[in-house]
């Protein structure tokens, strides 16, 4: 059962931070997500699995797959498949590489899936949707079909209206709000 209050608080005692940051897309800020305190935690795995796939469960229709760019997505990707093996839920999952390998397969896209499945990006903190975007375009590349994207916390910086105007809704558990903070 997904408890978010219990979430939030960890998000809150183990992920935020203030300060002077520069995030990956670039822009300057004064408080930081650090969501793998939280993904990596196996409590906040558990909690961020369940809360994404009430999430996911809310649709009429379930994606086939999860998953986004290397390394951030993939302890979300795990937590939200190991859940859904435990109700039952048969859910893929894959990994985003921003480069190929240049061996083996040479794929920027690991995992199980396939032409035609129906899947959902999954991010930590979405600030411009710039990376999320990115996975987007590499998943359609081998024939996926996104359906959106979900994440742990919208920073509410322009990424929603960014997925929006390729036709893509984000999702999230939080936004920077839920936290006290006015987008910056």
């Amino acid at each position: 059962m997904y408890d978010k209050i219990q979430l939030q608080s960890m998000i809150m005692e183990k992920a935020l931070k203030f300060g002077d940051f520069t995030l990956a897309s670039g822009k300057k800020a004064t408080y930081y997500l650090d969501c793998r305190q939280i993904t990596l935690d196996s409590v906040g795995a558990q909690l961020i699995g369940e809360g994404f796939l009430e999430l996911l469960q809310m649709d009429t229709v379930l994606p086939q797959a999860v998953g986004g760019m290397v390394i951030g997505a993939d302890p979300i990707t795990a937590a939200i498949i190991t859940v859904a093996a435990f109700h039952n839920i048969p859910l893929k999952g894959f990994m985003v590489r921003k480069q190929s390998k240049g061996h083996g397969t040479d794929k920027f896209v690991e995992g199980p899936i396939v032409a035609g499945d129906h899947v959902v990006i999954v991010e930590d903190v979405v600030t411009t949707g710039g990376s999320a975007l990115e996975a987007v375009e590499r998943v359609k590349a081998i024939g996926g079909i996104v359906d959106g994207v979900t994440a742990i916390i919208d920073r509410l910086e322009g990424g929603a209206e960014a997925f929006a105007e390729k036709g893509y809704t984000l999702r999230s558990l939080f936004t920077v709000r839920d936290f006290g903070i006015e987008p910056e």
